[in-house]
């Protein structure tokens, strides 16, 4: 029986979860990024967020704060081929960029020649100690939804200890999908909240916004976007 996609899911899109299956049946949570991005550059997959735009909810927080990055540090957590990141480098950021797929890696640095961002290979479930406290801003865009709920509140509980004092983290995730399968798997609004809430000898972050969008764009029906200041 052919699968049935929903308005504005690219005929390939079954590509992620496919690869993502059979990931998951091997123990593996994020295996499948790599397979698939590595599939993506023998052209026998399509990246179905590759797209030559930033993520439009990131684009419209940032003009309604008339956001400058100039003089401070930026995170971009999973950046896939680096259209975010590229973003908050025009912005006046300086930008490390990291995903666990180095396939991704070298196509964002092979995509974005001369670049001033520093594109790196790393893992959210095991993030360089160094990073801690390191960010004025983290932007953490559509890698949870990605990620199977077994190891998602570690991923969760890894992304608010890179905010540096007086720092920002913004949250995107799906909050509903138009397909009862995933990935993605829509984020409940606990899930959400605990982006704020600390870590063992760490302190929480304050809830500045929680925003239910009901047109998610894309793959999404609905998406969440939060956003979190550490103090300082």
């Amino acid at each position: 029986m052919p699968i049935k996609l929903s308005p504005g899911v690219s005929e390939r899109e079954p590509d992620t979860r496919r690869l993502a299956a059979e990931s998951l049946a091997e123990g593996d949570a994020t295996g499948w990024f790599e397979k698939l991005y590595a599939e993506a550059a023998a052209g026998t997959a399509e990246v179905p967020w590759d797209v030559p735009a930033p993520s439009r909810h990131l684009a419209a927080w940032a003009q309604h704060r008339d956001l400058d990055g100039h003089g401070r540090r930026a995170l971009v957590v999973g950046c896939g081929l680096g259209r975010d990141a590229e973003f908050l480098a025009g912005l006046g950021f300086a930008v490390t960029a990291f995903d666990i797929s180095a396939t991704a890696v070298r196509t964002a640095r092979q995509r974005h020649p001369g670049s001033a961002v520093s594109y790196v290979v790393a893992d959210l479930l095991d993030p360089p100690a160094a990073w801690r406290g390191g960010y004025d801003l983290v932007l953490e865009s559509n890698n949870v939804q990605a990620l199977p709920a077994d190891v998602r509140a570690r991923a969760i509980a890894n992304v608010g200890p890179l905010v540096a004092p007086g720092g920002t983290l913004l949250v995107l995730a799906a909050a509903a999908t138009g397909s009862p399968d995933g990935p993605p798997w829509p984020l409940s609004r606990a899930e959400i909240d605990a982006f704020g809430r600390g870590t063992p000898g760490g302190a929480a972050l304050q809830t500045v916004s929680v925003e239910h969008i009901a047109d998610g764009g894309e793959t999404l029906v609905a998406r969440w976007r939060a956003e979190f200041r550490a103090a300082g």
